[in-house]
This record gives structure tokens, sequence and C-alpha cells, in this order.
């Protein structure tokens, strides 16, 4: 049978942004990724129903690039189920998730493309710290690995090795920019309700994965720029956004491997390095007139931050409630980018 050479090949790799009131950056996100957009490659936007001028520029990027696809729902879904539905939409073998105020690098698209030849189920991929206005700060550290690495996180053996060398909670696939699936393993489950609204129900998603198997490759290149200084979760302050990494990855280890568990432990350890004393105690100076709840809160979360019997953690716990307030200005003045490498950015 004759194949007609107009049709367009399958879609290979869906790029999927879902959006709320990024209408301030996405045009620059669109700019880094739509121009190396190749047959075989999508984009789909899913906009959680923003306020600003979104649909306005999103639409001017339509008029130019056909391989972009843009829907809306009416009012806000949240992040998990904006998330969701992306993947959903999109068409491609593969799925990148991606934050709508990020860029992604320049040959990011063909380099991936290579990559998701091989087959595995996840490719994990490093990533840049920029400043607010895109000025590269540094790596950010994914695994304490040099190189690619493949493992199958279903098998035991490596599944230790890869835990053991987890860096950051991105390592355990927090940040979507760095995640990039095989549609079909992520479409075989439903969607956590359990951990809707808690902003980490793809997560919740891909350790579910595990038992049957997970081939995830670490890609030690970076291939995108975070935007920092721009967190969406932070409307109820910084001590309730620090509760959205403490309480929920603590709830993911529990959930998916027993609490006293090697991967509970390292879930645990990453956590804990993610929110060094100075972190803590910088909560703990801006909470000075916050209310007796959010102080309480901040109590509950160090004593669970720190709560495995380390040396670390010790020193850690001894540093928070040792030091003067009267000292974190200083500490604040010579430091005053440290809050850039937690996983509050």
């Amino acid at each position: 049978m004759a194949v007609d050479a107009n049709l367009d090949p399958p879609i290979r790799l869906s790029i999927c942004i879902p959006t709320y009131n990024f209408g301030e950056f996405i045009a620059e996100t669109l700019e880094s990724i739509l121009p190396q957009v190749v047959a075989g490659v999508e984009v789909v936007i899913f906009d959680g129903g923003s306020s600003d001028d979104t649909p306005a520029i999103v639409e001017t990027f339509q008029r130019r690039f056909p391989r972009l696809r843009y829907h809306r729902r009416s009012e806000r879904g949240g992040i998990d189920r904006d998330m969701a539905r992306t993947v959903e939409l999109a068409c491609g073998e593969y799925c990148w998730l991606f934050s709508s105020d990020d860029l992604m690098k320049p040959y990011a698209i063909s380099q991936m493309l290579e990559q998701i030849e091989s087959g595995l189920d996840v490719y994990l991929c490093g990533l840049t710290i920029c400043t607010c206005d895109m000025r590269p700060l540094k790596a950010h550290p994914v695994l304490k690995l040099s190189s690619e690495t493949t493992f199958d996180l279903g098998r035991e053996d490596d599944r230790r090795i890869y835990f053991a060398h987890a860096a950051t909670t991105t390592a355990f696939f927090s940040f979507l920019g760095s995640v990039v699936f095989k549609k079909a393993r992520w479409d075989a489950l439903p969607l956590d309700e359990d951990f809707v609204g808690s902003c980490w129900a793809h997560v919740a998603r891909i350790f579910r994965m595990i038992p049957d198997g997970l081939r995830v490759k670490y890609l030690a290149q970076d291939y995108l720029l975070k935007r920092s200084d721009n967190d969406s979760f932070m409307d109820n302050g910084f001590i309730r956004r620090m509760a959205i990494t403490i309480d929920g990855y603590h709830r993911l280890a529990d959930t998916f491997f027993l609490p006293d568990s090697f991967e509970a432990r390292h879930i645990r350890r990453v956590v804990a390095a993610e929110f060094p004393p100075y972190v803590m105690l910088y909560a703990k100076w801006i909470g000075t007139g916050a209310s007796p709840e959010d102080r309480r809160l901040l109590g509950r979360l160090v004593a669970k931050v720190y709560r495995d019997a380390s040396l670390r953690n010790r020193l850690y716990r001894a540093a928070y409630e040792a030091m003067p307030m009267s000292w974190m200005r200083t500490v604040l003045d010579a430091s005053p980018r440290r809050r850039l490498q937690t996983g509050v950015t």
C-alpha cells in the first residue's frame, strides 16, 4: 500500500506545559522551545484558568507555530489536575513536563529525541539555576554522578545505588522540567486522588510504577534553565511553602516504602539536606511576626526534617536551636542567595 509522503510522522515527543497566570514569562519560555520543534514533536499547553493575558500571548505563537496546541479550563483546577490533564491531551510516545516560566537550552529537543530512541521509561535531565531575570547561577545537583547512568528502580540493587546517590528531591522527580517519561507507562495508572492537592501527584504516579520495573536514565547534562525567586506556591508564605516539600516527601516515603526502609531514609536524608539550618533559621527569623499557627508549624517541620538519628541531624538541630536571631541579618547579608540552594525556589 502506498504511503502518503505528506502525512505528518507520528508524534514522538510532546512538550507538556501546564500554566496558570504566567503571562509575564510564558512568551520567553515558548521562544526557547518552539524554534526547536521539528516533525514528530508537539507542544501542548493546558491553562488552568489564567486570569491574566496568557491566552492572548499563546494565540500569537499559535499563528506562527501550528504544532502548538492550547487548551484552557474556565476555572482553576490546581497543579496536580492540570499536569495530569496536560499529559492526557498529549499525543506523543514520550512526554516532557515543562514549567511555563523556565527556558529550554538550545538543541535540547534534538538531544532528547536521540535519548528516547533507547526506549526507556523515564529520562531525568540536569538543569541550571538562574536568577528571576535568567542570569545563570549554578548547576542544580540531581544525582551525585557525573555521567549518564541507567537504573532499573524495580531492581533492589539498582534502587539502592540510585537512592544513595540522590542529591536533591529532583532525583525523586520533584521538578517537572527534568522529567521525560513514556506516556504508555503514565497512562496505565490513574491520577492518585490521595495526592491531589499535595503538588506531588505526579511523583506518586511515577513511584507507583517502580514495582513493575522502572528504567530510568540520568542525563547529567543540563537541558534547561530554571527561573528562581518565582515560586507560584509561595502565596501562603515561606513556612507553608516549606511544608509542601517536607510534609509531601515524608508522606511519599511512608506511602510507597516502609518508614524504616533504605528508600525512605534516603528520601528523608535528601529533604534534610535541602533544608539545612540556615534555611530553617531564615524561616524562624521571618516567622517572628507570623501567626502562632505558623510558628507552631515551623517547630513541627524542624522536628520532622531532622528526626532521623544521625550526627548531621543532631548538629543541624543544635544549630537551629542555639543560633541567636540577632545573628541572622549578618548571615543573610553574607549569603543573600543561599535560598537558591534549597528545594524552595
